[in-house]
């Protein structure tokens, strides 16, 4: 616990000196915070800013930092050093991670201010905005595994961060998009917040309690193909990340 705590403190110093990490945790709050009470269109719907940007954050923000991160360390021997100072690769993870997941929700707080919840929705938003964040950390841990370099990882990060981010955006002006982008746990993380303030309660969701609405099983409201398709995705990146690491190791 003292090597994770000491990993944590030192990734936050290093962030305040590092201007492109940090822009990655503010940049979509603080649009979010200017947009949403600002731009007011007739038959727009409550929270659009804040589920669009939400989203894009999801996808974006927890991604790149860990790859950024990883990748930096790596090729600049941070991490040997590391390693060598009888940090174990678990506890070098966490504490990357656990700074990232902090970092994010501390983000995700600031896009729920903006928003029009009641407090069982705002909980339920934390709560989605958690599973996809984690979601999105999981991945960039695999591509900052397998990145040797900044400039590999950063390769691999752009194309991959576009998709993830951008589909819910593209899905909600195009049908065939959205056939297409329900495979991905972006659009279901935005699926899921779009209900919160709806006219069924979400907190369901978060107590897990399952129901049947018409011909359609649900969880709390929402689909159980989406959290199928949620927790696919999940499998999937772990799966990703299992073999990064087995293959390229931390070092």
């Amino acid at each position: 616990m003292h090597n994770i705590i000491a990993i944590l403190k030192k990734q936050v110093k290093d962030t305040l000196k590092n201007k492109t990490v940090l822009i990655q945790f503010v940049m979509f709050p603080v649009m979010t915070l200017v947009m949403n009470p600002m731009i007011k269109i007739e038959g727009m719907p409550g929270n659009f800013f804040v589920n669009l940007f939400a989203t894009m954050y999801v996808g974006m923000a927890p991604l790149t930092s860990m790859a950024a991160i990883m990748s930096e360390e790596k090729e600049k021997n941070t991490l040997r050093v590391l390693l060598m100072s009888n940090v174990r690769p678990y506890e070098y993870l966490l504490g990357i991670g656990g700074y990232v997941l902090v970092a994010c929700m501390l983000g995700a707080a600031l896009i729920c201010m903006a928003g029009e919840y009641t407090p069982g929705g705002r909980a339920a938003f934390m709560g989605i905005m958690a599973i996809g964040i984690v979601t999105s950390l999981l991945a960039g841990a695999a591509i900052g595994t397998f990145g040797r370099t900044q400039m590999m990882a950063t390769s691999i990060t752009v194309p991959v961060m576009l998709v993830v981010s951008f589909l819910p955006m593209l899905a909600q002006f195009n049908e065939t998009v959205a056939r297409v982008a329900k495979f991905a746990y972006s659009q279901q993380i935005s699926l899921m917040l779009g209900q919160i303030g709806g006219s069924q309660p979400v907190a369901g969701f978060l107590l897990g309690g399952v129901q049947s609405s018409g011909s359609l099983a649900t969880i709390g409201g929402f689909p159980i193909e989406g959290a199928c398709i949620l927790v696919g995705n999940i499998a999937l990146i772990a799966a990703a990340f299992t073999m990064a690491y087995k293959k390229c190791g931390l070092e």
